[in-house]
């Protein structure tokens, strides 16, 4: 897990060094930059398979006709190395760098199915003079490009490396005046960015830079690898637990301490939980880590996001320990504009507490955690997907409705969960079509033919396909760009062991029988894991999930830093908000005890642009190990006064 930097053209050593060293934070065990004419590589290393100058980058192979600069890991490294020594391949070092430089020798761009990883690299050939740009099948790792005015190409992790090649560098009026927090889930499955001039490569997809011209390619598909699954759901759960305890197993492989952000709810304690199993059965297997015990969970005490408690039942029950990290605001109210320059994109909840969780796990001297993200997506875990397995079992829209009206939910307020998930799915409908139909034809829109026109969409459910549609288009490419940038601001690698390519073609061929049943959502995946398990965590019914609590932060601690912004000059001027609807809707919260989580939302939201903005762009020029500075510094201490007032 590193940051990676590229040019093709002409580009001084000086200026190549000053964009790489806006990516310390992601790789701050080392530094490497290889020049030669007409192209630059550079490289910020976090190191973690083979710690010695062996794994450092930009990497050549033995003939020094391709160089590498990669970010992320291939997990099968192993079994995909020993196929190329058969071969005659010969390695110099323990590191998987070396291994995807050897099978692009090998197998061009047919190696890129053969890993089981997350990835964005880049390959140099001298002597073709191209270069291949290449990015995992769900887009775990990012990577930005930008075709510079004097003709000129640049790439890398993170927009922030690219704007000193920018003359003007700025944000996209339109698109970030036009953004929601709705809108800002779909667009991070598109090429554009929040920078002008600035594009991503899309998840899946794969580039070649020839003579100036950049040629794209989907390379992954997820429908032409759907497998096959057991008619039966006992022999389904099988599956799917030899899947994720692999899963598990291959990501457990580090020469790194690793560890887990543990929540006490079902994702996360399931991966915890296979991770004990695994060292009990597996222990001492070559690269398998037996650091593992390191269990790290966020607590907002008093709040109904509090989940400390579950979270020790889990590590008790595997026999660890749990460290708790109690959120407070205050503590971290300084670094808000830091934290929004890291993140640097748009994000619907403050990026505050997830940054301090990262942070708080690499004080605990862990570099690596396998955490339960993508499991909601895959298995139908959000509050509404039970609403098209409905329309599966034979309802129709209209009775769906009336269930709807006299539904209730249990779950705490200010949760992930909505209290009347009808209004979510009436949303939906109302946005999307008046039947499901035409939500169908919605999603399309968003998916694209090479998906809605394959010859195996049309066998998925009414489910399976929503469910397509929020793994690729719309909830998790957001979620996976937010927790790279939290795991990177600390120096932390995230893995996910729910998004392996397995896992993930397996829940989208599984019937929706199988993961909304017996009354439980992503019932297949509590089956499954329910050997390792506390039964109580298994089959909890009530899902809170990881959020900041916005409403009371910006009732007490925040009150200070939010007037302070608004009352604040730069912001009244500012064409990337409405400073009037901020007020009102800032006001709201602070001043109407019923004010609810959405309103917090919203009032986030309208103040956001302007602080990231702020924060990304009116500093000292690319003077990146500077803390960004507020407009308008609030007072923490009379922040501090109003909360004990």
């Amino acid at each position: 897990m590193c940051g990676i930097f590229g040019h093709v053209g002409s580009i001084s050593r000086e200026l190549a060094e000053h964009c790489l060293t806006t990516l310390t934070h992601r790789g701050p065990d080392g530094a490497g930059l290889w020049q030669a004419p007409g192209v630059t590589l550079g490289h910020r290393r976090l190191a973690i398979l083979d710690l010695s100058e062996n794994g450092r980058q930009p990497m050549s192979d033995p003939e020094g006709r391709y160089w590498i600069t990669f970010n992320g890991e291939i997990y099968n490294f192993l079994e995909v190395r020993a196929e190329l020594a058969a071969k005659g391949h010969r390695f110099r070092s323990e590191s998987d760098t070396e291994v995807i430089l050897a099978a692009y020798r090998e197998w061009g761009e047919a190696c890129l199915p053969r890993f089981n990883g997350m990835w964005a690299f880049a390959i140099w050939d001298s002597r073709e003079r191209t270069l291949f740009l290449a990015r995992d099948r769900f887009g775990k790792k990012p990577l930005f490009y930008a075709r510079l005015p004097d003709g000129g190409f640049a790439f890398a992790s993170e927009m922030k490396a690219l704007l000193p090649l920018l003359p003007d560098a700025r944000p996209d009026q339109a698109l970030v005046r036009g953004m929601s927090p709705r809108a800002s889930f779909a667009y991070e499955a598109t090429d554009r960015c929040l920078v002008a001039g600035i594009q991503r490569l899309l998840a899946g997809h794969s580039g070649t830079l020839r003579e100036g011209r950049l040629t794209m390619r989907r390379w992954w598909n997820t429908l032409d690898h759907l497998p096959e699954v057991p008619a039966r759901y006992e022999e389904q759960v099988e599956q799917l637990r030899s899947l994720l305890l692999d899963a598990c197993r291959l990501r457990m492989r580090s020469d790194v301490t690793i560890g887990t952000a543990l929540s006490g709810g079902l994702d996360s304690s399931a991966v915890f939980s296979m991770l004990a199993h695994i060292n009990r059965t597996q222990g001492g297997e070559a690269r398998l880590s037996n650091d593992w015990q390191h269990a790290i969970v966020a607590s907002f005490p008093g709040t109904p996001l509090d989940e400390a408690a579950f979270a020790r039942q889990v590590a008790q029950h595997v026999g660890s320990d749990v460290q708790v990290l109690e959120i407070d605001p205050m503590r971290y109210l300084h670094d808000l504009p830091r934290m929004l320059y890291l993140y640097e994109d748009l994000t619907v909840t403050s990026p505050l507490p997830f940054m301090a969780l990262y942070g708080r796990i690499k004080q605990a001297g862990v570099t690596v955690t396998l955490d339960g993200h993508a499991a909601d997506e895959l298995f139908g875990g959000y509050p509404t997907d039970w609403a098209y397995a409905l329309l599966d079992a034979g309802l129709d829209i209209a009775q769906i409705n009336q269930v709807l009206e006299v539904y209730e939910g249990g779950t705490p307020e200010g949760s992930a969960q909505f209290k009347r998930p009808g209004n979510r799915f009436a949303s939906y409908a109302r946005r999307m079509g008046s039947t499901l139909a035409k939500l169908g034809l919605g999603m399309q829109s968003n998916l694209g033919p090479e998906y809605t026109q394959h010859p195996r969409w049309r066998e998925l459910d009414h489910l399976s396909r929503a469910l397509f549609w929020q793994t690729h288009s719309f909830v998790l490419p957001t979620i996976l760009r937010s927790y790279d940038r939290y795991g990177m601001s600390a120096s932390v690698e995230i893995r996910m062991p729910f998004l392996d390519w397995r896992v993930a073609t397996f829940a989208m061929a599984l019937p929706w029988q199988s993961k909304i049943r017996n009354g439980f959502s992503k019932a297949i995946v509590r089956d499954a894991a329910a050997p390792f398990m506390p039964h109580e965590i298994t089959y909890r019914r009530t899902k809170i999930g990881f959020n900041s609590p916005i409403v009371d932060w910006m009732r007490g601690p925040l009150r200070g830093y939010f007037l302070d912004t608004l009352a604040s000059r730069r912001f009244r001027e500012c064409s990337l908000v409405d400073p009037a609807r901020a007020q009102r809707l800032v006001t709201h919260v602070i001043d109407d005890p019923r004010a609810s989580f959405k309103s917090g939302e919203q009032a986030w939201w309208s103040v956001l642009p302007f602080l990231w903005s702020e924060a990304l762009f009116a500093r000292e020029p690319h003077a990146p190990h500077a803390p960004p500075s507020p407009p308008a510094p609030p007072d923490v201490a009379r922040a501090a006064q109003m909360q004990a007032a």
